[in-house]
């Protein structure tokens, strides 16, 4: 947009791009470079990575592989689950039932309002305004778009607030464009048919969920059905009316009901989902609350509308369970306690996904027993962990819960390969870690993880049932094994 539009000749605006350019690359750049210039043996594991490379992570996992689906180190080793998570891909893919209430309220009126952008600016000079924005805030959301549509990656429904500023800012100023181009019948014809097709297009995601609010759908389709009859009919109307207030009317009711149709429904989905308690790690607005429906690596295969006991829960799709698998390739840092470098974890955390009840995680309840609140607290300023267990899922409403900090051993999925068994070792000799919560089935979120580790605390340490959770004090070994 600023190499067409910018004010200055067109050298000037394409060494100042080089710089702009390099200073996204600098900004963004400097910790990958310092990520990678320290040794491993002096940084904390890199999760969700299988060789400790930063740069995997980056381009494969968090990168490229979202868009190919080859997310080698994520949910599962070898790839990612694509369509599991966001629907089927195609370019109506934003309208479905996975995003369609999350994101394309406005989206029809945003592209009819690119196009008027385009047609009234079409004589202007390279440096018009409503051209540049055009280009701006019509590549913004025409390219974003486009990825969310066609990546066969993991896609989730709360991505899809990169596209709101986009669509609002279209909507805006194509509307002021087509106002001040005073385009006459054409110009209202068009403002016209963006408010009807926005209402209707509201009528049809309200109606996915009939027994929700079933009244507003049709205050929705009516309002704009009068506010596009309105502003068709403006010029005829004003004809017959000659109060200056009445003429100020005319220009008022026809704005007021388009906004009712455009924004009554995303309004409501944006009430309901402030009003609704969530729990999980994947949100989305609304009375669909749209997710996927599928367990991941670790975890269980979920079932479509497995309502998990949890207040809001994912009720469309149609994902399959995964299972966890250890992780493979390169191992860190061994010859030092993980600790002096920053600790495990820290860089990721995780256990398996799946839609769980008992446990925290991607659908599962966050709740946590006051019995083993309180046993994770007593002592808990003499460790650095009041507690390990199994993936982040897992060990994050313990840390919410407690204040405390908790190892997630295995990283934010439960398969990086870190901590070892050997460093995990060598941190309770070192009275680092109090307890162990679970593993497998026993674990608080049913995550995976390392079953080195959990074979070795099995077999080493006593345990307990504290608020239904298995639970292993790592200072307590069983007799014959210190």
């Amino acid at each position: 947009a600023y190499l067409w539009a910018g004010p200055p000749r067109l050298g000037k605006r394409v060494w100042q791009s080089v710089v702009l350019g390099l200073g996204i690359a600098a900004g963004a750049g400097w910790w990958v470079l310092a990520a990678e210039l320290t040794p491993a043996a002096d940084r904390p594991y890199f999760g969700g990575s299988t060789d400790n490379n930063i740069l995997q992570l980056a381009i494969g996992y968090n990168g490229l592989g979202r868009l190919d689906g080859n997310e080698t180190g994520s949910v599962s080793p070898g790839g990612g689950q694509g369509s599991a998570f966001g629907g089927a891909t195609g370019v109506l893919r934003l309208f479905h039932s996975e995003f369609g209430g999350q994101i394309s309220w406005l989206l029809p009126a945003a592209l009819i309002a690119l196009a008027a952008m385009v047609w009234v600016s079409r004589r202007a000079p390279r440096t018009d305004r409503t051209r540049a924005a055009a280009l701006l805030w019509g590549g913004w959301v025409i390219v974003t778009g486009l990825v969310f549509s066609y990546m066969d990656g993991i896609i989730h429904p709360y991505y899809m607030v990169a596209l709101a500023p986009g669509v609002a800012a279209l909507v805006g100023i194509g509307a002021m464009a087509l106002w001040q181009a005073r385009l006459g019948t054409v110009g209202r014809v068009v403002a016209a048919a963006a408010v009807m097709v926005t209402a209707v297009w509201a009528f049809v995601l309200l109606d996915r969920t009939p027994d929700w609010l079933p009244w507003l759908r049709w205050v929705v389709v009516l309002t704009g059905l009068v506010g596009a009859a309105l502003l068709v009919a403006g010029p005829q109307l004003a004809g017959l009316v000659r109060s200056r207030r009445g003429r100020l009317a005319l220009v008022l009711v026809p704005v007021g009901l388009a906004m009712v149709a455009g924004l009554a429904g995303p309004t409501a989905y944006t009430l309901d989902t402030v009003n609704t308690t969530y729990t999980g790690s994947i949100p989305s607005a609304g009375p669909q609350a749209v997710g996927f429906g599928g367990g991941l690596a670790g975890g269980p295969g979920g079932q479509v509308g497995n309502p998990g006991g949890q207040a809001r829960q994912f009720r469309h799709g149609t994902g399959t369970g995964g299972s966890g698998a250890p992780g493979v390739g390169g191992v860190p840092g061994t010859g030092s306690l993980p600790g002096q470098a920053g600790g495990p974890g820290r860089a990721g955390g995780a256990g398996g996904g799946g839609l769980r009840g008992a446990g925290g995680g991607l659908g599962g309840s966050t709740a946590v027993s006051k019995a083993l609140v309180k046993l994770l607290e007593q002592d808990a300023s003499r460790y650095k962990w009041v507690a390990a267990t199994e993936g982040s899922e897992a060990a994050a409403p313990l840390e919410l819960a407690t204040g405390e900090a908790v190892m997630a051993i295995g990283g934010f999925n439960g398969t990086d390969p870190w901590p070892t068994l050997a460093v995990f070792e060598q941190l309770v000799a070192a009275h680092q870690v109090h307890y162990y919560v679970g593993q497998g089935s026993e674990s608080f979120g049913g995550g995976r993880g390392s079953s080195a580790i959990a074979s070795w605390v099995a077999a080493h340490f006593t345990k307990e049932t504290v608020g239904g959770e298995t639970v292993y004090d790592l200072t307590e070994p069983l007799s014959g094994t210190a």
